[in-house]
C-alpha cells in the first residue's frame, strides 16, 4: 500500500476520488496480476467484499467503482486492454468482401471490424472517404481485432468479389430472410446518413434489406451489419 498511496492519504480523499483511484488500480491489475494484491488492500479500506481474479468479477467491480466515482464509460471500456485473455481462433475467414462506402463514424467502423472477426466473415475494403484502421478510435472500438482482419484501403468496386450485394432500405429490396447467400460475394454498406452512393448502388447485382416493424425505418450501420453477419453464418452452416 505504501508504494502506491499511504493509508492516511487514502482516507483524506473524497469518496469519489477513492473509487476513481481503485478503478484505475483495478484496470492495471487486470493486465498485471502482480498488482492485484495492491488492489485488495484498497478493497479492504473501502470495506468491499473480496472478489476473485476473474474477468467477470474484475469487470463488474470496475464498473461499480466507476458508478461510485460518477464516471460514465461504455460497458465494454474495461475490455480492450485485455484481449490477450481471449484465445485466438483458428477458424478460417469466409471468401467474402465487405465494402464500406463513405462511412464516417469511427465507432461504427471499429464495430464492423470486431463483428467481422467474431463471425470470421472475410476481408474489409475501405472507400477513399472511410477512415482507416490506423485511427486510434477505430483501433479502440475494434478491441484489438483490427490486427486479425485483412483490411484494404481505396479498393475499386471492380476489384470486389461478385456478386455485389447492397444493403439498403430501398422499397424493391429483397427481405434479408428471403435471400439466399452464395458461397462467395461482396457486401456493400453505405454512409450513416444517406446510404450507398449512386455509383455503388448501381453496381450492385442484388439489394437486400432487414425487415423492420417499428416507426424508424433504419438501423445503425454497425447494428445492421451484425444482423447480416449472423444470418450469413447461419445460412452457410459454419457457426
Amino acid at each position: 500500500m505504501s508504494s502506491l498511496i499511504s493509508k492516511t492519504k487514502f482516507f483524506s480523499l473524497s469518496e469519489k476520488t477513492k473509487h476513481k483511484l481503485a478503478s484505475e488500480l483495478l484496470r492495471k491489475a487486470y493486465l498485471d496480476k502482480n498488482l492485484f494484491s495492491h488492489y485488495q488492500k484498497l478493497e479492504e479500506l473501502l470495506s468491499l467484499p473480496p472478489i476473485p481474479y476473474s474477468k467477470e468479477a474484475l469487470s463488474d467491480r470496475y464498473h461499480e467503482h466507476l458508478h461510485k466515482a460518477t464516471i460514465t464509460l461504455k460497458e465494454d471500456s474495461f475490455l480492450p486492454s485485455v484481449t490477450h485473455l481471449d484465445s485466438l481462433s483458428d477458424e478460417p475467414f469466409l471468401p467474402i468482401d465487405i465494402y464500406l462506402d463513405n462511412l464516417r463514424s469511427l465507432h461504427n467502423v471499429g464495430s464492423i471490424i470486431r463483428t467481422t472477426e467474431a463471425f470470421r466473415l472475410g476481408e474489409i475494403h475501405f472507400s477513399e472517404k472511410t477512415p482507416f484502421i490506423n485511427h486510434p478510435k477505430i483501433e479502440k472500438s475494434a478491441m484489438g481485432t483490427s490486427a486479425l482482419v485483412t483490411c484494404h484501403q481505396n479498393t475499386p468496386l471492380s476489384a470486389l468479389k461478385e456478386p455485389l450485394i447492397a444493403i439498403e432500405t430501398a422499397k424493391d429490396a429483397t427481405p434479408l430472410y428471403d435471400f439466399t447467400f452464395p458461397k462467395s460475394f461482396s457486401l456493400l454498406f453505405g454512409n450513416e446518413e444517406y446510404g450507398l452512393s449512386g455509383k455503388t448502388l448501381s453496381s450492385a447485382h442484388s439489394i437486400i434489406k432487414i425487415p423492420l416493424l417499428g416507426s424508424k425505418n433504419s438501423l445503425n450501420v454497425a447494428s445492421a451489419f451484425a444482423i447480416l453477419a449472423s444470418e450469413i453464418r447461419r445460412q452457410l452452416n459454419r457457426v
